[in-house]
């Protein structure tokens, strides 16, 4: 199984940006660790602040990898074209928030991608990712 990790805006500066919501620990770190624990499957990650490199990778994913996890991050919430290529492609995508966006500001309640993912988990943290490729498995 060939899995493809994607991350928005701002989750380059995970383990500095907001510790109280994110964390300490930075995706780099994190990623390792997954890779250590799903052994038995190909993991790849890339991460973009811009919205046209998040689309581009989605279109080239679809024929390399079985699945896709995406946090979006604020596009989530603004990014009619990001859905637009999900909707494009044949490969699923599980959308995942390391917070629970429902218990944040109101504007991040609303996701454009939800309605054309296969699922969504959210609030739990970086487990979020772990929970998504169980997901595939």
């Amino acid at each position: 199984m060939k899995l493809l990790i994607i991350n928005g805006p701002n989750l380059n500066l995970l383990g500095t940006r907001e510790p109280d919501i994110y964390g300490n620990q930075t995706f780099k770190e994190y990623f390792d660790d997954l890779q250590r624990k799903f052994g038995d499957v190909e993991l790849s990650y890339y991460q973009s602040n811009i919205e046209g490199e998040l689309i581009d990778m989605l279109h080239d994913a679809r024929k390399e990898f079985d699945g896709i996890i995406l946090n979006a991050a604020a596009y989530t919430h603004t990014s009619v074209a990001i859905a637009d290529a999900i909707k494009a492609i044949e490969t699923p995508v599980v959308e995942v928030h390391i917070s629970n966006t429902h218990a944040r500001e109101e504007f991040r309640h609303k996701s454009y991608l939800s309605p054309v993912v296969k699922g969504v988990i959210l609030g739990f943290g970086l487990k979020s990712y772990d929970l998504a490729i169980q997901s595939f498995l």
